[in-house]
């Protein structure tokens, strides 16, 4: 349980036990998820956009911010913003380019060029797997800044370091920065909404979204309120760098703004850094406001208009979305569309495999279920032919496979990249056993096992499992667990 100690206004939060908000307050949150796009080279420079290279090899004077210097705006940069735009339902719009001043010392230009007034895309929403809506305010283009690492302080951070190295590889490389609107309201949903945010890119190419190598970067709004009142003062919880530390973070920042108020004591507009080792945030800065930007118009950048016909050219080109081919595949199977089996079979890819499947003759459903399980390490494009996995699944929806078997022989499947699933069984030694050598293995077992019987007939569902693996020993694993199951409660009754 989650334990306070009022008198230093700490927080300790040892499990999430989803009764984060306490005395009657509710949590609102709204998320900003800063995305690297995926294009070739850097949103305003010809130097490459590349991850894991030596530090300060791809740098050149519009990186630097050498006088003279002119951007040029990189067309991809553009598509691919409009892309995300139209993914989340958005209005692409003209826009224009701000200066954005402030000094760091990984942005040598000492302002970064982003989108103030008119960003390129707004009113979007998202919409999580369990139906509900989250808005989205804005999604605008911006530079990157570059990277420090600080040396010889606790955990990275500037406090207590004895020096820093700045690497200018990432300045200048395209951002999308994601504004939703607080309609989020619990940690989960926070987490649905960047890992659904996270496979939208995907899959529409517009980032590879790796939070652990910075692609992907989410900052998390927070504020607590009683249910009715206006909204409270809400802090910023910067770079939260994986779904469960964002979870976490705003699990805590809810709790510890929650003691603040019942303590009678007020909450601070600032900025704030989660530590995922001592599992709190702490404070980093008072947060700024748009004044404390100075924004004023690129002088260098003309206003950005796309035309109508770039725009249904971007939006013809999208590829089936997560959610809808979520929608697809449970129609196909009948399962939820937002049941484990279905999320998972759609984030790694094979739900295309799995409808293959379908069009090659096997049940849809088994093969879901198999595909699931047996390929975790197949990625998108699994090694094992669809109709080869058609076929163990007729043989095992047949009755000619057991469970058991259809396992064994699925086994040799993906070892081996597919295969005649009959001539596997057959090599196995794989037969099924009919009724009459079933029922005659059946009642051997009660038999023998005449203790159990009476315990299961006497209403005791346990001693069936007892009964059941030994007609599954008897037959030597060639008996349908299914039909063994039917028989006993048949005989029983």
């Amino acid at each position: 349980m989650t334990q306070f100690d009022m008198s230093k206004n700490e927080i300790k939060v040892a499990a999430n036990d989803g009764s984060y908000l306490l005395d009657g307050y509710e949590l609102v949150c709204g998320l900003e998820v800063h995305v690297e796009l995926a294009t070739a080279t850097k949103l305003f420079s010809a130097s490459a956009n590349r991850f894991g290279d030596e530090p300060n090899t791809h740098i050149d004077p519009v990186t630097l911010g050498l006088p003279g210097a002119l951007p040029v705006l990189n067309h991809q940069a553009v598509e691919l913003a409009m892309r995300i735009g139209l993914a989340l339902n958005c209005t692409v719009q003209a826009s224009t380019f701000h200066r954005k001043n402030y000094f760091y010392p990984d942005m040598p230009k000492a302002y970064q060029i982003s989108q103030y007034d008119q960003p390129i895309n707004v009113n979007g929403w998202l919409e999580l797997p369990g139906g509900k809506s989250i808005g989205i305010e804005r999604a605008h283009l911006e530079e990157d800044t570059g990277k420090s690492t600080h040396i010889g302080g606790a955990g990275g951070r500037i406090h207590g370091s004895t020096h820093s190295l700045i690497d200018f590889n990432r300045a200048g490389v395209p951002l999308v920065e994601i504004v939703g609107r607080p309609d989020i309201a619990t940690p989960d949903e926070a987490r649905q909404y960047v890992t659904e945010l996270r496979q939208i890119l995907v899959a529409i190419g517009a980032s590879d979204a790796k939070m652990e190598e910075g692609s992907m970067r989410c900052d998390a709004n927070v504020s607590v309120r009683k249910p009715g009142a206006p909204l409270g003062i809400r802090c910023e919880i910067k770079n939260v760098n994986s779904v469960r530390s964002l979870g976490r973070a705003i699990e805590y920042e809810a709790r510890r703004q929650i003691v603040l108020l019942e303590a009678g004591e007020k909450i601070r507009q600032e900025t704030r850094h989660w530590d995922e080792t001592d599992g709190r945030t702490h404070t980093l800065r008072s947060k700024e406001d748009a004044d404390d930007y100075r924004y004023f118009l690129e002088p260098d950048l003309v206003p950005l208009d796309p035309d109508q016909a770039w725009i249904a050219a971007v939006r013809a080109a999208l590829p089936m979305l997560p959610r809808e081919r979520r929608n697809r595949l449970a129609q196909a199977t009948g399962v939820p569309s937002d049941a484990e089996s279905i999320m998972v079979i759609v984030e790694r890819g094979q739900d295309d495999y799995v409808l293959a499947v379908g069009q090659a003759g096997g049940d849809v459903g088994r093969a879901l279920v198999h595909v699931k399980e047996a390929f975790a390490e197949q990625g998108s494009n699994p090694a094992v032919p669809a109709g080869d996995l058609a076929g163990m699944i007729i043989l095992e929806t047949g009755g000619a496979l057991t469970s058991t078997q259809a396992k064994t022989v699925l086994g040799e499947l993906v070892a081996h990249g597919g295969g005649d699933a009959t001539a596997i069984a057959a090599a196995k030694g794989f037969e099924a056993l009919d009724n009459s050598a079933l029922e005659a293995i059946v009642d051997q077992v009660i038999a023998a096992q005449s203790e159990s019987w009476a315990k299961y007939c006497g209403g005791e569902e346990k001693a069936m499992g007892a009964l059941v693996g030994a007609i599954m020993k008897a037959s030597q694993g060639k008996a349908d667990g299914k039909a063994v199951t039917a028989l006993l409660q048949a005989k029983r009754s």
